[in-house]
This record gives C-alpha cells, structure tokens and sequence, in this order.
C-alpha cells in the first residue's frame, strides 16, 4: 500500500509516494527550496508543488517543524515563521490541495516513528531517544515503543544557550566548524539529554546522519548506544505516511 508523505523543514519540503510494507519511498523524493519568510501561505504553496509533480489525489501525511497538538494546531514555530502559531495547519493543508484527506504531525516524531518501526530503533525496548540535527534539532522520545509527543529537546538550555543555536548541523555550517569541533558540540548536548532522560540509545538523524562515518567516532564519553537513522533524511516522509495511513484506519 502507497501513502504519500511530506515532509517541511527549515531549508526544504520534500515528498514521495510511500510503500508502507516495506517502510521506503516507492519513488524518488522530490523537493522544493522552503519559501523564506515560510508563511503558511508560501508554504502552503511548497506543498501542492511537491504533490502536483507526481500529480497525486490521495491521503496525505505532512510533518511540520514545531509543536503540533491535536494533528492540527501549529503551537510553536522556532525555524519557520511565526505567523505559523495557532494556525489550524491540516485546514490549511487540505483546503490548498483540494480537499484531500491531511494529517499534519510533528517532524521529528514522524521520524522517530518510522525508525522504531523500520529502522535504527526496531524490537528496541526501554527509553529510545532520536535527534534530527538539520536546520535546528528535532527530538523524538520513546519508552518501551510508545512515543511521547512534542518534546522538543533542541530547545533544552546548554550553556546558556539555546541547544539547537550550537549544536545543529546549521550551527556547524554557520560558524564554520571541523567535524571534531562540532562532535564536541553534539557530546555536551547528548550528555545533557543523557542527564535528563538516562536512555539506552540514541538514533541521529536528519540529513548529517549520511555522513555518521566523519563524526559518530568522535561523539565520546556518553554511556547510551549511540547508531545512525537507518532511514537517514528519509525517515521523516515515512513517518508522515504511516501517520496518514493511521488516520485513514488503514494497516501500517
């Protein structure tokens, strides 16, 4: 069974048909530039654009960078614009695709999702923690497979900074950073969650999770398992998918 599945973030939204059997894209992802300001509007926009390329008219899923309560209300907007709180995102969503079926979850615990179910964190029990390093830090928690929601872990304070400002794979590219420097970034901050929430691993995420080879091996003195997202920057489409097949009442 095929479900298509969106994924916003910062710098890109991207999308593909879903075959939810085996967990993977059934087509080659297409994406388009996230819209800047990234207004509900502009990002609306972005979407049917991703959808009109493979000229879909099916149940969606769609994840969003922030907190999303209910499948619906946007409640925080740290990395796209803030006209975005309390916006009804599945509303917007589905009026501007004509009227298709929309579900709307955020972008990290869609990921999560997709890993715990076809990834990384497969038959893993116990506290499982997955970081999306992109444009900010996404952060999904699991204890024994159930999922709490909207946790937002990028936002913790380290250091007197906000977490995702020093440690996301932007903050790498912004203040020009070697893979050593930046790995010492990651280990404070998964220390920090490792303080917090005592999990047996973690799953890194988001784009930089294809390069893992260049700094995993640096990432040193945490106790959990620390393993790449095996579903890489795809896991967030997945997850998205699955989310819309849940809502439709279809098998996963």
């Amino acid at each position: 069974m095929q479900i298509f599945g969106v994924d916003i973030g910062g710098s890109g939204i991207k999308g593909a048909p879903v075959d939810l059997d085996k967990g993977d894209l059934a087509q080659e992802r297409h994406k388009v530039l996230t819209p800047h300001p990234a207004t509900p509007d502009g990002v609306a926009d972005g979407v049917k654009q991703v959808l009109d390329h493979f000229g879909w008219t099916g149940p969606v899923g769609l994840t969003f960078p922030g907190v999303v309560t209910g499948g619906a209300t946007v409640r925080t907007a740290a990395n796209v614009d803030k006209s975005w709180i309390d916006t009804d995102a599945r509303a917007l969503f589905s009026g501007r695709l004509g009227g298709l079926p929309v579900t709307v979850v955020n972008d990290a615990d869609a990921a999560g999702v997709a890993e715990m179910q076809f990834g990384a964190g497969r038959d893993r029990r116990g506290t499982v923690v997955l970081l999306t390093f992109g444009t900010g830090i996404g952060s999904a928690v699991f204890v024994d497979g159930v999922l709490v929601p909207n946790t937002e872990l990028g936002h913790l304070e380290l250091n007197g900074h906000e977490a995702e400002k020093r440690a996301s794979s932007k903050a790498k590219d912004d203040h020009d950073l070697s893979w050593e420097q930046w790995a010492r970034r990651v280990r404070k901050y998964l220390a920090h969650v490792e303080m917090l929430f005592s999990p047996e691993l973690f799953i890194i995420g988001g784009g930089v999770s294809r390069k893992a080879d260049k700094f995993l091996h640096l990432v040193e003195g945490v106790k959990a398992e620390i393993v790449p997202a095996q579903l890489q920057n795809n896991a967030g489409i997945v997850g998205a998918a699955m989310h819309a097949a849940q809502a439709q009442g279809r098998p996963q």
